[in-house]
Formats: structure tokens, sequence, C-alpha cells
């Protein structure tokens, strides 16, 4: 299937070996069946089937909108972050076991059928609405499973770079480059709660209740401690009285301005004596109310005099937090691993890759890339054995999915003959009896 009878290839260097293609019957993206179990596990791509409206008729529709939503997330967390890879993937095994239904026996999505999935049936205004909340629908679907026992957000935005005349992009003066400027919001485990894209020139907070507010409402009428965190872009009032109103406790990082640098002018005359290898940390709260705040709110600020440093390091957070000096600000510390998270989608992920003329068309592939990082960041934390827990993202596709099988075809089962290097097959057998361990119990 998919192959055509072609001459072998010769290498130089030893006379004895030719060179095969065989596309539908080997793959090279084996690993990806541990993410399909989990799929099926909790059911995540089977939404696409309640949630999607499918506007095609007669001899069009060949695959379901579950079917082509699998093509596009399996193809995206493999790798492959264009339609234009459909046409080779569509006659891979793996890819067309994973799509499933008519796919199997013949061939999954071409590209032309994938490119009129994604800028023409998730454009249309149910579909879009469903593929944006389909990431947290996601999430909620997994955290039911797993007990989730506090929620912590953390909101961010970041760079897409742009090479083109893509709608919506403009000059961005803090990245120094021509760029789209989305925003993200995360869970404290690394899962994406949501992501909108913008365009590139506004503030890095713009648009922060929209992305936010669908994300505190699924969350509003379950019993959990929940924390919010973001840097000083989200320093505004608006913010604060939003997150008081929803009883979140939130550390968000204030600029600093000369009130504030008199509140802790004590601590600015460095020590006397020669200063030592680790860094003095300092730390005061007190109460500050700016001109646009309703009301005084806390502020905790610290202090670093380091050695070989002629002024120290300050930083201020506002908060609402109850808790010791030094305690809110290691938590708000934590803020930084939504950095990371955002760089994973972008080095694992390509997520920043959207290459469509159209705004909208450019929103759906975030969209579509969000779910491909929620599938990986779930086998991940809740697949893995605690030996390889560590993985990147990046070394979960080079090492797990990056697994090289030949397909054998028997009347009553297909099997995939894997390569075992960086995967033995202990450790593959361990990753899918924790995953069949998060399937319900049957009734």
């Amino acid at each position: 299937m998919g192959e055509g009878k072609k001459r072998a290839i010769r290498v130089g260097f030893d006379g004895q070996l030719k060179l095969e293609f065989h596309g539908a019957r080997i793959t090279s993206d084996a690993g990806l069946l541990v993410y399909r179990e989990l799929d099926e596990a909790f059911g995540l791509t089977a939404m696409a089937e309640d949630l999607f409206q499918d506007t095609r008729t007669g001899a069009n529709v060949q695959h379901p909108m579950t079917a082509l939503l699998r093509q596009s997330v399996y193809g995206r967390t493999a790798g492959y972050d264009d339609v234009n890879d459909a046409d080779r993937l569509r006659v891979d095994p793996t890819m067309r076991t994973l799509v499933g239904g008519r796919a199997v026996m013949r061939h999954a999505a071409s590209t032309s059928q994938m490119a009129r999935f994604e800028t023409k049936l998730l454009a249309d205004e149910v579909n879009i609405e469903a593929l944006m909340a389909l990431p947290g629908r996601w999430v909620d679907r997994v955290n039911r499973r797993a007990l989730m026992k506090k929620l912590v957000l953390d909101m961010d935005s970041s760079e897409s770079p742009v090479y083109g005349q893509q709608e919506g992009s403009e000059y961005n003066g803090h990245f120094g480059c021509e760029c789209y400027h989305p925003l993200f919001c995360f869970n404290q485990d690394g899962d994406l709660e949501g992501a909108m894209l913008r365009e590139g020139n506004v503030a890095s907070a713009h648009g922060w209740r929209v992305l936010l507010k669908p994300i505190v409402t699924r969350y509003r009428e379950r019993f959990l401690q929940r924390f919010f965190r973001a840097d000083a872009a989200f320093a505004r009032p608006e913010i604060y009285e939003y997150l008081e109103a929803e009883e979140f406790l939130y550390a968000i990082r204030l600029p600093a301005n000369q009130v504030l640098q008199r509140e802790i002018a004590h601590l600015l005359t460095r020590p006397v004596g020669r200063p030592p290898k680790k860094p003095r940390v300092l730390y005061h709260s007190f109460e500050y109310q700016a001109g646009s705040w309703d009301r005084a709110r806390r502020v905790v600020a610290k202090v670093e005099w380091h050695a070989g440093e002629l002024f120290p390091r300050v930083g201020f957070i506002v908060t609402n937090l109850p808790w010791r000096m030094d305690r809110v600000m290691r938590f708000y510390n934590k803020r930084g691993t939504a950095e990371q998270w955002i760089k994973e989608g972008k080095y694992a992920l390509n997520w920043t890759r959207l290459s469509c003329h159209g705004f909208l068309d450019n929103e759906i592939r975030l969209q579509l890339f969000a779910l491909a990082y929620n599938l990986a960041n779930f086998v991940r934390r809740l697949a893995l054995p605690g030996s390889v827990k560590h993985w990147s993202l990046t070394t979960l596709r080079e090492k797990l999915i990056k697994i090289g099988a030949k397909v054998v075809r028997h009347a009553r089962y297909v099997t995939f003959q894997m390569a075992e290097v960086a995967i033995p097959r202990r450790l593959f057998a361990t990753i899918l009896r924790r995953i069949a361990r998060l399937r319900p119990v049957p009734v």
C-alpha cells in the first residue's frame, strides 16, 4: 500500500548493502501507540464526536472529525507541524492505526483533506469555540481521575516570530521582531489550561480576562485551594480585584517605584564588613496603596546583597497570601516553571510555527498545538515511571515516540516489531501498565 516497485539505493562504502523504503510497512513513530493508549484511557480525542459540528455531506466524508483531529494532534506531537506532511503520514502504519476507522486498511487523510479540516471545518463558529475550550476539557477529564488537591495558575505571554505578511502580526519592541504575542495559562502540573493568540504589538496582559475567566469558572465549584502567579506585566488593580472576588490567593511581581523604595530604605545600606560568599537576603512586608488601587494591599520585598555587586537586587511582590515573607517569595519564584513549559512548547512541538496568512487559521493551529502539548504532558506526568519522569518533551519525542518498527499483518493480528534501543521492552511495558491503571473501573 502506497509503495511502488523501485530499485534499491546503493552506498559506496559497502557494496553488499541495499537500501529499500517501505513506508506502509515500516514506521519511525511506533512510540505514538503509548500516546494513543493514554488518549483511549481518558477518551480525549473521542470528545470531538460530540463537540464538533461536521458540515460535510455525501462523498466528501471520508474521515470523521475525530479521525482528523487525531491526525492533527498526533502529527504535531511527533514533530510534523505542517499539513504538508500529511501525504507521507497518510500511508504510515502507525498514523493509520492511531487514526482508526477506514485509515487502518486504506489511508489516513491527505494534505488537502487536512488543510480543509484545519482552515475550513474548524473555522466554523461552533467548532472554533469548542476547539478553544478543548484543552481545558482535557485537563478536567484527566484531573477527575488524578485527584487534584490544589490549583496553581501561572499566566505568561511569549512571542511567535513570523516571516511573512501574516494577518495580525506586528513588530514587538520587547522581543525585537515581527511576531504574534500569544498568552498562556498553565497549572502546577504543567498542563496548558488555555491559550490565546493575539496581535504582535499588544501589551503582555492584554485580554487576560478573556483567557482567565473560563478557566476560573471551570474550577469555581470545586473544593480546592486556588492560587495565581504572574510577572510584573500583570500587576494591574483590575486583576487583583477579580482574583479577590473569586477567592484566589495570588502573588504578582510589582514594578519598583520611589514609594516602594522608600519603604525598604533601611535595607538598602550596604552591610558593613567583608561580604560572605552566599548572598545576604533580607525581607520586609508592608501595606501599600497605589493611586489606582481601591485599597491598600500587602507587599513583600526581597533585598539580596551579592558579593562583587555594588547595588542590591530588589524585588517586590503584591500578595494576599498570609504566609511568612520568605515562603511568599519561594512560592512566587516557582513561577519560572511556566517559562520552561513555554520553551518546551516552542522547541519540542514548534508551536511558534504559525505560518498561515489568516489570523483565525493561526489561532486554530495554536489550539491544535496546545492539545498536542497537553497529550505529551499527560504521558510524562501520569505514565512515566520515576526513573524517566524527568524527561523533557523533546527527550520523550526522540526516545519514546521515535521508535522504529516493522509492521506485520496476519489474519487476526497486526504485529509491530519494535526496535529496542533507547526504550527497552521492560520500560515500554511498564508505561502501558501505568496507563492501564488510569482506565475507569467497569461498573
